[in-house]
């Protein structure tokens, strides 16, 4: 698991024609911090200051908070089904 930045850090970017589309550069450093490279999957999400860029599925997260609060609150069941 990646371990993020514990203050915001801010770089510089720039737009580049990628094929058809249009993609930025994101620098080495920056890279190494997030723990990702070429291949990976990022996942873009739009807050009220601007854009959010992670390599962590946001929607996936909120689903296993979900299941550890059931998990949580169900512990006795669970342990029952699983005899």
């Amino acid at each position: 698991m990646a371990t993020l930045p514990k203050s915001p850090r801010a770089a510089t970017v720039k737009l580049t024609t990628v094929g058809n589309s249009v993609g930025i550069v994101l620098p080495r450093e920056l890279l190494a911090e997030l723990n990702v490279e070429k291949g990976d999957t990022l996942y873009v999400t739009a807050t009220p200051d601007g854009i959010k860029l992670t390599p962590y599925d946001p929607l996936f997260a909120k689903k296993m908070e979900v299941a550890r609060r059931v998990m949580r609150e169900n512990r006795d069941v669970l342990r029952r089904l699983a005899k």
